[in-house]
């Protein structure tokens, strides 16, 4: 044999453990340039042309700032080719998302965060698209048009959502991700992240999104998916540096979408007895389980596998008072909640936001896990979870005596009728019910012990009096985009609910300044620390002057697109509540930037916006 070959071996060798020295020590950044390398190293024969394709539906969506009968401001506007891109500003063709900022996690009626949520699951909104044909992804674009910089996340699925045999298996890939990040300029661009390669066709992808740092709310107009029918051929140097970063992979993914440890690691195993646990022994119950409390959950179930005396506290129902399973909702299913059955029949907050679709989680599963872990449940978060039916909401009203908050928002397919069980929930306080199918007469029974609502009904007036009536201790009140509520349903909220701090009016068109119903609010309710009156023409100088005078604790005011309302009038507001931090007079058309300007140089402290259209 030549000596050329063994030093050809040796040289390999040592490349070979070059580059796992530098998977393990690599800088995320180095990290992300190595995946680069991957994508940019793939091959396609001149055969496997590629495919470009826009959006053919939306089938999917968390929320969206405008409403379900209209396409203003929708997600299905991401549907199809661009609308207006590349012009930027604020269009009504594009889709936008219900929040933006921090502004709604200031407000009273935010809620706490979960415990033990892993520090890289930001999103906050999703939405999901389906593309005519199935491709291997070689690149993602989404084009933005207003504050762009939301999308945090891109995933592929293996399901093909127009096949007419549901699939066995249901896989969601990352196919790029990375924290929320602030883009200064606030013009549309083309974004196009270096997305990884994946092991299937698809043609179905959502996008999840987090606002937290973005100024205004971010517009989105199309997403193009690129792609090839056949798989693309991966090089030998390639397959090399993959190999080696599958450790750093690996570790990446436990925190995110890697639930498959719940299926498996945190099965009932059985450990032999082995030595001692050295100075663990030592230390006092209560302080392994208050360090035990830092750990995320698949974190949790790994350290269940080592030793006798960490399984038993790991398995400790105290570890899963607060239960956070959202940022899992990939992987999460009916095995998953039954090796988490026997550890949470203390949990006392539970949030299954997100999972369970596509078949992930049945209804006989999900009513197992509640009859055996909903009796000492204070909180129950349900968000776009669709395999929600009657059955379920009836099995909450059973096994959840002490539920105080319920989050449905987005249930949008459950029936009517199914929301006459929350009637049951004698203790709860709080109930989100955006963008569900809820009517007036399970209402009509429980509206005396709710705090929040944000549902979309018939009869607003009605409803309006009834709250009056009978929810005299009522704090927040969201009345986003209803039709037909009138001057006499603010009255009787006006009068009926003294205690009010919030109150959401945003797109009611029926309310006109000249029948006297803002003053009135303004009048009757001191307490008002947020008020949004957005695209009400009709709101004058008059309807802030008597803000200034009687509600001077407000801290966020939404005028939107009203004609009527002049700089001296804000001028007064803003000098009357010192705590006003956010005022939107975007379309105001007596508010130019010019007074905008004066505004921010008097009242340095008040973020005043002001969007605009190219």
């Amino acid at each position: 044999m030549s000596p050329v070959f063994p030093m050809l071996t040796v040289l390999t060798m040592f490349y070979y453990i070059c580059l796992r020295r530098r998977a393990r020590t690599a800088t995320r950044g180095e990290m992300m340039n190595t995946h680069r390398t991957i994508e940019s190293n793939s091959r396609t024969s001149p055969l496997n042309a590629e495919v470009v394709q826009y959006a053919k539906e939306v089938v999917d969506f968390s929320s969206h700032y405008g409403s379900e009968n209209s396409m203003s401001y929708t997600m299905w506007n991401l549907a199809g080719v661009p609308n207006v891109f590349p012009s930027s500003g604020d269009f009504t063709q594009t889709a936008v998302f219900r929040t933006y900022g921090t502004w709604w996690d200031q407000c009273p009626s935010a809620s706490l965060p979960f415990k033990r949520t892993p520090p890289n699951f930001q999103s906050q909104d999703y939405v999901e698209l389906t593309f005519e044909q199935q491709v291997y992804p070689t690149a993602l674009h989404v084009l933005e048009t207003y504050h762009p910089g939301a999308v945090i996340r891109i995933l592929a699925c293996s399901a093909n959502p127009y096949s007419p045999n549901p699939p066995a298996e249901v896989r969601w890939e990352i196919l790029w991700s990375e924290r929320p990040t602030k883009v200064n300029a606030s013009q549309a661009r083309q974004f196009k992240p270096c997305i990884k390669q994946i092991n299937f066709p698809t043609n179905l992808i959502r996008l999840e999104v987090n606002s937290s740092l973005l100024d205004y709310y971010t517009e989105l107009d199309a997403v193009v998916l690129h792609g090839v029918k056949d798989k693309p051929v991966i090089s030998l140097k390639t397959s090399l540096i993959d190999i080696n970063d599958i450790e750093d992979d690996a570790y990446a993914e436990k925190d995110g979408c890697g639930m498959d440890s719940l299926n498996k690691k945190f099965s009932s195993a059985v450990l032999g007895e082995g030595p001692n646990n050295g100075y663990f022994d030592k230390l006092p119950y209560e302080l392994i389980q208050l360090i035990l409390n830092h750990l995320t959950l698949p974190d949790l179930c790994r350290l269940a596998q080592t030793c006798k005396l960490l399984s038993q506290h790991c398995c400790d129902p105290l570890q899963y008072i607060h239960l956070n399973l959202q940022p899992y909702w990939a992987k999460l299913g009916d095995t998953s909640l039954e090796f988490l059955q026997s550890r949470c029949t203390l949990v006392q907050w539970l949030n299954l936001s997100w999972t369970g679709n596509r078949g992930f989680i049945s209804v006989a599963g999900f009513s197992r896990f509640l009859k055996v872990c909903g009796s000492e449940l204070v909180r129950l978060e349900l968000s776009c979870s669709h395999f929600l039916n009657e059955t379920c909401l009836e099995v909450i009203s059973e096994m959840c005596p002490n539920l105080q908050a319920l989050n449905l928002s987005s249930c949008d397919k459950l029936p009517p009728q199914a929301f006459n069980h929350i009637a049951k929930l004698c203790s709860l306080k709080r109930l989100v019910l955006y963008r569900t199918k809820v009517e007036f007469a399970c209402l009509s029974i429980t509206c005396k012990r709710l705090e929040l609502f944000d549902f979309q009904i018939e009869d607003y007036d009605v409803i309006a009096s009834m709250i009056g009536a009978k929810c005299k201790k009522l704090r927040t009140l969201d009345l986003w985009r209803c039709k037909n509520i009138t001057e006499n349903g603010i009255a009787e909220l006006a009068s009926g609910c003294p205690l009010l701090e919030e109150l959401d009016l945003g797109w009611c068109p029926t309310l006109q300044s000249s029948t006297g119903c803002f003053t009135r609010l303004a009048r009757q309710l001191p307490n008002l620390q947020k008020l949004f009156l957005t695209a009400n023409r009709s709101v004058c100088d008059t309807d802030i002057d008597e803000l200034a005078c009687n509600c001077t604790r407000l801290q966020q005011l939404d005028i939107l697109g009203t004609r009527m309302v002049s700089p001296a009038s804000l001028r007064k507001l803003l000098e009357s509540c010192k705590d006003l931090s956010l005022l939107d007079v975007s379309f105001c058309s007596q508010i130019d930037n010019r007074a905008v300007l004066e505004l921010n140089a008097s009242f340095p402290k008040v973020f005043i916006k002001k969007s605009f259209t190219q």
